[in-house]
């Protein structure tokens, strides 16, 4: 094991090419509060969460939502690699683009990514938008939605034909501050009895699975459909709340193919005797790469996530809803999120990834040692 936790230094930061260097062991969370924030600058899409790497990151293709934005893979302009044999390799579009492309969304297979380079914009704040939508129309009017925004992303409730949509824009609006009442509404609605009631509420439900659809419901309308809009830093918009321990596992698909993926999810839910299951099942979307192994490789591209929670620890039935999910996905040419959990074999990726062979010889060419293959990537790997 390679920990980076001390390499988490800025190396120089670029006003002028808008660009960020970075040692690979940095959290986005740290780069974006403390040294972007600094300098006027931010990244230009995000996801949930910041307490991750940079070099995390980039090497699972991490994305947040937005049909002109892509992963985080594809914001890097340069890294600095170091193969099993202690060659250190500068890898960019123009130095060493063959092994850039596989390297920039890696798997950490390759070698150890010491440094990034990342590019970055001028400092935003956004307008978010959200609001409740019946699920037909989202799906009617999708290409209407992801245009009306920079980035939209939209959570679905199972168990109802219930939505909520987010809609966030780059604006020059003053960061709005919520007011007494609405801290305590928040406190008592959002953490109360959106955290602590939601866990209590799930965990006594696995011994009765069958109320699931009602605490759905019920969390659907008390929680999360009253509309509301808020504008701050981008940084602070894009992350939010993932709740507590989780199952979860994530596909990207072709855009074009998002809401037949929905309807056939739904209708295996809604007519599998025995199925109940968490909310939400989350909709997101990212322009296409030219990066070897990234899920958004040539294709505009939509990622559905499923979730089942596991209240205070305690497992919970996942797995025939995983494999229905799995087989749903892969039947539309589906790819996994490979910073989640999936059963696919090297067999399958090569027919997924059509550079899935080339970024192989490249592997090995870099790691004839198969010093970075853990049991994760000897199955992704196996032929």
């Amino acid at each position: 094991m390679i920990s980076l936790q001390y390499m988490n230094r800025i190396i120089k930061i670029d006003k002028e090419q808008c660009t960020v260097k970075v040692e690979a062991g940095i959290t986005l969370k740290e780069l974006n509060e403390v040294h972007l924030a600094q300098h006027g600058l931010a990244i230009s899409s995000l996801g949930a969460i910041s307490d991750i790497t940079i070099g995390g990151v980039i090497s699972t293709g991490t994305h947040g939502s937005g049909e002109k934005y892509g992963t985080m893979s594809s914001e890097v302009v340069e890294l600095e690699l170091i193969t099993s044999c202690g060659r250190k390799l500068l890898c960019s579009e123009s130095e060493n683009p063959e092994i850039f492309l596989a390297a920039a969304c890696s798997l950490g297979a390759l070698g150890v990514i010491t440094t990034v380079t990342l590019h970055v914009e001028p400092s935003y704040n956004l307008h978010e938008r959200h609001y409740s939508c019946n699920l037909e129309e989202v799906l009617t009017h999708l290409d209407t939605h992801l245009k009306s925004s920079d980035h939209f992303r939209c959570l679905w409730y199972p168990h109802t034909d219930s939505t909520v949509c987010f809609h966030l824009s780059r604006t020059t609006k003053e960061i709005t501050k919520p007011t007494f009442c609405q801290k305590v509404y928040r406190w008592v609605v959002e953490c109360a009895f959106g955290y602590y009631g939601m866990e209590l509420l799930y965990y006594l439900s696995t011994w009765m699975p069958h109320y699931v659809p009602f605490l759905n419901r019920l969390f659907f309308w008390t929680i999360f459909a009253p509309q509301g809009e808020r504008v701050d830093v981008s940084y602070k918009v894009f992350n939010y709340e993932c709740r507590f321990k989780q199952h979860v596992n994530e596909w990207a698909l072709p855009r074009d193919s998002a809401a037949a993926a929905v309807w056939k999810l739904r209708e295996w839910i809604e007519n599998t005797p025995g199925i109940y299951v968490h909310i939400p099942v989350e909709i997101r979307f990212a322009r296409s790469d030219s990066l070897m192994m990234s899920p958004a490789f040539r294709r505009d591209t939509c990622y559905i996530n499923i979730i089942m929670y596991r209240p205070y620890g305690k497992e919970v039935p996942y797995q025939e809803y995983w494999a229905a999910y799995e087989a749903i996905m892969k039947d539309l040419g589906g790819r996994p999120h490979w910073a989640k959990a999936h059963r696919v074999t090297g067999k399958e990726f090569a027919v997924m990834y059509p550079s899935f062979k080339r970024w192989c010889d490249i592997r090995r060419q870099l790691d004839p040692q198969e010093m970075f293959v853990n049991e994760y990537l000897q199955r992704i790997l196996a032929s």
